[in-house]
């Protein structure tokens, strides 16, 4: 005799798949919500950038990988992909303080962004003069350190004269000098406009910022508060000129270990 039941039971049950285009429709749908994340993320809270130039040596170096947190200024056209003209100003807007290491739009070209070190607040007067920013008419703190000897990214090897900067607000950072007449070791006085702030980048001889005229040396000159794009804060990786991408092993051989969660200051 068959045991009926148990014979019901060894039979396996055939599983229908889902219609290939229900299959289809819960990818976009998981693609349209990574993205979504990642936009709100991007806007809202952090961007990733990388440093090209050596304009903020010693602070920031070539090949580093940072990322800028965007609500520490509010909301602007700047923190949005491609810039789009939605915003009016700035929403949720709070000031820098100066000091601060803010990326943001070029003024003459909104496609690009820089970053350098906030020195001047709106109404302020800057003026560089041997060297030494003079601000509201008084020198800003500078201490002379060992000099330093680097090679830059095109692989010259030169010496640097390094200064740690004070502002009257207590924000301290070092700086490098290579040239005792620099083109703007002496400049005229800027006053800066409401609405707007004077950049600088730390590497003083080998910086395009608020010193050179926009116009005249292709310069960056007073950036617009609806330009801010976020603050620097923390160096996630870098990677030294050595590293090529196409080469795996690279990533690590040029990986500057002791620069990994380095924090911006």
């Amino acid at each position: 005799m068959v045991d009926t039941a148990n014979s019901k039971a060894a039979t396996p049950k055939t599983v229908k798949p889902a219609p290939k285009g229900d299959s289809l429709m819960e990818s976009v749908k998981t693609i349209i919500m990574a993205l979504s994340i990642a936009l709100f993320l991007r806007i809202f809270l952090f961007q990733p950038f990388n440093i090209p130039s050596e304009s903020m040596r010693p602070g920031l170096l070539v090949g580093d990988y940072l990322w800028t947190s965007k609500w520490d200024y509010g909301y602007s056209n700047a923190s949005i992909p491609f810039s789009p003209p939605i915003l009016n100003g700035r929403v949720m807007g709070k000031a820098p303080e100066r000091g601060d290491v803010v990326v943001f739009k070029l003024p003459s070209d909104p496609r690009q962004d820089y970053i350098k070190r906030l020195i001047g607040m709106p109404g302020d007067r800057i003026q560089v003069v041997g060297g030494q920013v003079i601000l509201n008419g008084t020198p800003v703190k500078q201490e002379m350190l060992e000099p330093e000897t680097i090679t830059e990214q095109n692989g010259n090897v030169r010496t640097a004269t390094r200064f740690r900067e004070t502002l009257p607000n207590g924000k301290s950072y070092v700086t490098y000098d290579f040239e005792t007449n620099g083109m703007f070791d002496d400049t005229q006085v800027f006053v800066v406009p409401e609405g707007h702030y004077f950049m600088m980048g730390d590497n003083r001889d080998n910086s395009t910022d608020s010193r050179a005229d926009p116009i005249l040396q292709s310069g960056v000159g007073f950036v617009p508060a609806e330009n801010l794009v976020g603050r620097g804060r923390i160096v996630l990786l870098s990677f030294d000129e050595t590293t090529r991408f196409y080469l795996p092993w690279t990533w690590f051989t040029g990986l500057r270990w002791d620069r990994l969660a380095v924090p911006i200051r």
